[in-house]
């Protein structure tokens, strides 16, 4: 394998699945690693944003991390006359598996929102269990109790999710409140925002580069799928049945989403076992501008171990 380019740009190509066009990122596996690595992103979707944390999990193998419809810039399920469940997802990653890994073992790592997708493509094709050499949790959750949000909030995102998913207003939100020049005034203000954007403090250069990339973000992303996708994971029980599958989770304690105990709990009852790592970061996940340095806090060591690992 070549040495490895620093521009996400090198490793990007199109993605055409199912009637719908996307974004698949691949970089090779260094010289003589034969580990195959899927990783499914999360909610605020797009390619170049994992580019930091892909680097340091193709250390350990090839790397693939496609578009999810709706994200990224990859069409929406709309398009072909379906809705973006968590079903459809399901499917949809499945049938990416099949396609591009044949009868070869895979590691998948599933970030977030991605993750849940992930528990449900094992639930719905358990035969896929067999070809997964590793499963990984990366802030994952599987259980609506899993958000720590009081119930005044929570009671707010469930019916503006709903009502954003409903035309007009997904358009409407989309160049009205989306808009860069309003992104820019209105959106560090907002409650999560505000996290994110606090270890640009002090540093315009690092702030203007964030807000960029939020904007990037935000751009990218269908609304209505976005808001349909948050309403039903502010709904979702992944625990109605059991995949054959430990689990490898890695949690946070700054997690401002996430209540690690319940996470752990309700993994528990889904997996044949759960191997927890608590990072101590105050971020639900890295930085939207993370570099491999900066990304590499991010995959503890004793997983670091394991991945290196001969399969």
């Amino acid at each position: 394998m070549p040495k490895l380019v620093n521009d996400p740009a090198v490793y990007i190509e199109p993605l055409n699945m199912n009637g719908l066009q996307g974004r698949m990122m691949y970089v090779p596996a260094p010289k003589g690693v034969d580990r195959e690595i899927l990783v499914v992103y999360g909610h605020h979707a797009l390619l170049e944003r994992w580019w930091g944390l892909i680097q340091n999990f193709n250390t350990y193998g090839g790397v693939t991390m496609p578009d999810l419809p709706g994200f990224g810039g990859m069409d929406s399920f709309y398009k072909i006359g379906q809705k973006p469940t968590l079903d459809n997802m399901a499917d949809y990653m499945a049938s990416f598996i099949k396609m591009r890994y044949k009868r070869k073992r895979v590691t998948i790592v599933g970030i977030s929102y991605g993750f849940l997708i992930v528990t449900r493509m094992l639930q719905r094709y358990p035969e896929l269990t067999k070809r997964v050499d590793m499963l990984v949790s990366a802030i994952g959750f599987s259980h609506h109790d899993d958000f720590m949000f009081s119930k005044r909030r929570l009671l707010w995102y469930r019916s503006f999710s709903l009502a954003m998913s409903i035309p007009p207003c997904p358009w409407l939100f989309r160049y009205i409140a989306l808009n860069p020049w309003v992104l820019r005034k209105a959106y560090k203000q907002t409650h999560n925002a505000k996290k994110k954007f606090a270890a640009s403090i002090g540093s315009p250069e690092k702030f203007n580069a964030t807000m960029d990339m939020e904007i990037d973000l935000w751009q990218s992303n269908d609304v209505r799928t976005y808001m349909s996708t948050t309403r039903e994971f502010l709904n979702v029980d992944n625990c109605r049945q059991k995949v054959d599958l430990p689990v490898w989770h890695i949690g946070t304690t700054g997690d401002y989403y996430f209540d690690s105990t319940v996470v752990e709990q309700h993994m528990r009852i889904i997996f044949k076992d759960f191997v927890g790592y608590s990072l101590d970061l105050k971020s639900h996940a890295p930085s939207v501008i993370a570099n491999k340095r900066e990304a590499a806090t991010f995959i503890p060591l004793k997983l670091r171990r394991v991945l290196a690992e001969k399969k």
